[in-house]
C-alpha cells in the first residue's frame, strides 16, 4: 500500500512543473527492507528515537494529526519537534556509518532538532526550489535505519486535500 502512495506522489510530481519536486541521493549502509513514510498534507512534527545517544534508533513523522508507522524501533522517550503552523522542514542533514548515527530536522524558521551521536561520515540533504519542503522519508532498515533518502516538492496549500 504504501508503493502505490509513493508511485501515485511520484506521478503527481512528474506531472506538474519538475522543477518543483527534488530528491536527495540516499546515505547510509542500505542493509535491510526498504521503507517509504508519506502521508497526506503538510509534515506536523518528527519524533525520533536514539539508542543509549548513540545511533538512530528509530523515527516516525506525522502528517496532519496522523503519526506514520515507526521506521526501526522505540525505545524510552522520544525526542520531538512539532512544528508551528506555516513552519516547514527544508533541511535534513547528520550523520552515517552502519546505521543512521544522528539526524538533524532544520525548519524554515530558524529551529531544529538534533538527535544522536555525532560521528561518522556527514551527510546534508536539502530540496533544490526556494519553496519546497520535505514531502516524505524513505530509505532502508534492518533493525534501526540504515539508510535514508528525502523527497522534496512544493506543497499546494490551496488544495483542500492539504488540510
Amino acid at each position: 500500500m504504501r508503493y502505490i502512495a509513493v508511485f501515485a506522489l511520484l506521478t503527481a510530481c512528474a506531472l506538474a512543473d519538475e522543477s518543483y519536486y527534488s530528491f536527495s541521493k540516499s546515505v547510509g549502509s542500505g542493509g535491510g527492507l526498504s521503507y517509504s513514510v508519506t502521508g497526506e498534507g503538510r509534515i506536523t512534527a518528527v519524533r525520533v528515537w536514539e539508542l543509549y545517544s548513540n545511533y538512530i534508533y528509530g523515527f516516525q513523522i506525522r502528517y496532519g494529526v496522523l503519526w506514520s508507522p515507526v521506521v526501526g524501533y522505540v525505545s524510552g522517550e522520544p525526542n520531538e519537534l512539532e512544528l508551528f503552523e506555516d513552519e516547514r522542514i527544508i533541511q535534513v542533514s547528520g550523520k552515517y556509518s552502519h546505521y543512521i548515527q544522528s539526524l538533524i530536522f532544520a525548519t524554515n524558521q530558524g529551529r531544529s532538532l538534533h538527535v544522536g551521536q555525532a560521528s561518522g561520515i556527514s551527510f546534508n540533504m536539502y530540496p533544490t526550489h526556494p519553496d519546497a519542503e520535505l514531502r516524505f522519508l524513505s530509505g532502508r532498515v534492518s533493525g534501526p535505519p540504515t539508510a535514508l533518502q528525502a523527497h522534496w516538492a512544493v506543497l499546494d496549500t490551496d488544495s483542500s486535500e492539504n488540510n
